[in-house]
């Protein structure tokens, strides 16, 4: 059973508000800050361009906490890539890779075996699924 642990607080009246069951808490995760979306698209954007030339470019669209991440192809087409979680830092981002025989994203482990790390790692990793290696 779900209980808010203040009864007045609320999505919509109070960021902070928390839910619990049990011992487990569970927060609304923040949006990231407009400056941390134009690194995220900026740091994306060069890494691609310099790692991936498979690459056109990518584009990061945001949603709440999540950043979703479509590769340019040469060709025109723009496949989704991979999901990232904002986490509260620019350098450290949560990672799901989109798998196309799901038609969804699903939470994966960077190569380094961490859950969460850097948005370039997530990149090299979920463009490493679709696209042959990448540039040294």
């Amino acid at each position: 059973m779900w209980a808010l642990v203040s009864p007045s607080a609320s999505p919509t009246t109070d960021p902070s508000w928390l839910m619990t069951r049990r011992s487990a808490t569970m927060s609304l995760m923040a949006a990231p800050p407009a400056s941390t979306k134009t690194s995220l698209q900026q740091r994306l954007s060069d890494h691609a361009r310099t790692h991936w030339p498979q690459l056109a470019g990518v584009t990061v669209r945001f949603r709440g906490a999540f950043a979703y991440v479509d590769g340019q192809l040469p060709n025109g087409e723009t496949p989704p890539l991979m999901r990232l979680r904002y986490g509260g830092s620019a350098a450290r981002w949560g990672f799901a890779t989109y798998l196309f025989s799901k038609e969804g994203y699903e939470d994966a482990v960077l190569p380094s075996g961490a859950f969460a790390g850097l948005p370039e790692d997530a990149l090299d990793c979920a463009a490493g699924l679709y696209l042959s290696d990448p540039t040294p």
